[in-house]
């Protein structure tokens, strides 16, 4: 995992201590807030855990919507605090049980944003780690290294994995990324569930709001 000094972690903390609201939710780019500040995004495949994460990070139980039910995120949401920041929840793709136009449609905007929003500064692909890269992951890891966004992996639901595989699945994903040339080399753990790696992320997110400020 990513070694941080004190003060990185002590900046995302501060960063994420700030009262996260929603902001806008867009089922086009034409209905995107106008670009603004620095913003950074959550992909993954549908259930991987996007809002839960994103309820961890910021302390707020009930922020982004939670559901047992695959592909309830359907456009692109967008959260804001009182900081340069703003978070983007995408829809989760992968979903097969949906009407097939409507899946189009989804995996249509959120390749359309990866492409075209000139202040995405890190995109955090979620990765179940339970079970490691899918197909569905593939498209829109290309999407990024053809777009030169630069993305991170960040594998959810570590708790629910022993330490082994863990490692041995962090290992497998860092070298399946290695040839990706917009892909942070590398991995981050985490668990929306014990909180495991959530001042690691946090911090990550502050270097990059650092870098980009």
């Amino acid at each position: 995992m990513t070694a941080f000094t004190r003060s990185e972690i002590e900046a995302g903390r501060k960063l994420f201590a700030a009262e996260w609201d929603f902001a806008a939710a867009a089922g086009t780019l034409e209905r995107l807030p106008a670009m603004r500040g620095i913003e950074v995004a959550f992909a993954g495949r549908s259930n991987v855990g996007k809002s839960s994460l994103i309820n961890a990070l910021t302390g707020r139980k009930a922020l982004a919507r939670t559901s047992h039910t695959p592909g309830r995120t359907q456009e692109l949401i967008t959260f804001a605090a009182d900081s340069v920041l703003r978070l983007v929840d995408m829809p989760g793709y992968g979903y097969a049980e949906a009407p097939k136009a409507k899946v189009e449609a989804w995996t249509g905007l959120i390749h359309a944003y990866l492409s075209g929003r000139a202040n995405l500064a890190r995109v955090y692909v979620l990765i179940d780690a339970r079970h490691g890269l899918k197909e569905a992951d593939e498209a829109v890891l290309k999407t990024l290294d053809v777009a030169a966004v630069s993305y991170q992996v960040v594998l959810t639901k570590a708790d629910q994995v022993k330490a082994a595989e863990l490692e041995a699945r962090m290992a497998a994903t860092a070298a399946a990324l290695a040839r990706r040339p917009a892909a942070f080399p590398e991995i981050l753990a985490t668990s929306s569930r014990d909180g495991s790696g959530m001042a690691e992320l946090r911090a990550a997110i502050a270097r990059v709001v650092k870098e980009r400020s």
